[in-house]
C-alpha cells in the first residue's frame, strides 16, 4: 500500500509539473512564430514611400492627368497601409485565440489522463466506501450518502450478497438463488443468479458503482468488494 500511494503521488506531482511546462513551450513556439511572421510582413508604408519617391524625382509631372494619375496612387498607398494593419490585428488575434485553444488542450488532455489514471486505481482497489446501509422494509440503500431505491428483488440480492461479505463468503450464481428462492442449491440454475446480479446493477444505475461495488471473480463467485465492517442491516 505506500508503494501504490507513492506511486500516485509521483503520478501527480509529475502531472503538475507538465502543465506548466506544456503552457510555457506552447506559448514559446507561437510567440516565435509571431516574431517571424511579423518581421517577414510588408511594411505598411513601403507603397506610400514609393509614391513619394517618384514625386520627388519626376518633379516635372505637372500637367492635371499625371497629377490626377500621383494622387491615385497616393491613395492607393495609404489603402494599402489602412489593409496590411488590418492584417496584422487580425493575425495577432488568431495567434491568441490559437494560444489559448492549444492551452485548454493541454489542460484538457492533462485532467483525462489523470482521471483515467485515477479510475485505474479504483478499479484495482475496489470502491471506497464508509458505510452500506440497507433497509428492507423501505427497499433503501444508503452508499457513502448516496441514497439509492431499490426493488424488492435487489434489496433481496443485495441483502443476500451483504449477510455473505459479513461472513467472509463468495457466492455463486446457483447460491444466491438457493438463499433467495429458498430452494436447493442442486435445483437452481447458475444463470438464475447472473440474472439477479444483472438486475441489482441496473438497479443502482450507476454503471461505476454498480461493477465496483459487486465484483465477480471468475469461477468463484458473486462478492461485494467492501469492507465487512461498514455494513448495516436495518
Amino acid at each position: 500500500m505506500p508503494d501504490n500511494t507513492i506511486s500516485a503521488t509521483d503520478l501527480r506531482r509529475a502531472g503538475t509539473r507538465i502543465v506548466p511546462i506544456g503552457i510555457a513551450a506552447i506559448v514559446l513556439i507561437l510567440l516565435v512564430a509571431a516574431v517571424l511572421l511579423f518581421l517577414n510582413l510588408p511594411d505598411a508604408n513601403a507603397f506610400n514611400a514609393r509614391v513619394e519617391r517618384i514625386f520627388v524625382e519626376n518633379d516635372n509631372l505637372t500637367s492635371a492627368a499625371e497629377v490626377t494619375l500621383l494622387e491615385i496612387l497616393a491613395q492607393s498607398g495609404t489603402a494599402f497601409s489602412d489593409v496590411l494593419a488590418s492584417y496584422r490585428l487580425v493575425i495577432f488575434v488568431l495567434l491568441v485565440f490559437a494560444t489559448a485553444l492549444l492551452v485548454a488542450a493541454l489542460v484538457f488532455l492533462t485532467t483525462i489522463i489523470a482521471l483515467n489514471r485515477r479510475m485505474g486505481e479504483i478499479e484495482r482497489s475496489g470502491i471506497q466506501v464508509s458505510s452500506l446501509v440497507i433497509s428492507r422494509d423501505e427497499n433503501m440503500v444508503l452508499l457513502n450518502n448516496m441514497e439509492f431505491k431499490l426493488t424488492p428483488a435487489a434489496i433481496e440480492t443485495l441483502s443476500v450478497l451483504a449477510e455473505a461479505r459479513m461472513d467472509g463468503d463468495m457466492l455463486s450464481g446457483s447460491q444466491i438463488e438457493a438463499v433467495i428462492s429458498g430452494r436447493s442449491e442442486a435445483d437452481c440454475d447458475e444463470a438464475a443468479g447472473a440474472t439477479r446480479i444483472k438486475r441489482l446493477r441496473d438497479s443502482l444505475g450507476n454503471q461505476m458503482v454498480s461493477e465496483l461495488l459487486v465484483r465477480n471473480v471468475a469461477r468463484k463467485g458473486y462478492m461485494l468488494a467492501i469492507d465487512s465492517d461498514v455494513i448495516k442491516m436495518v
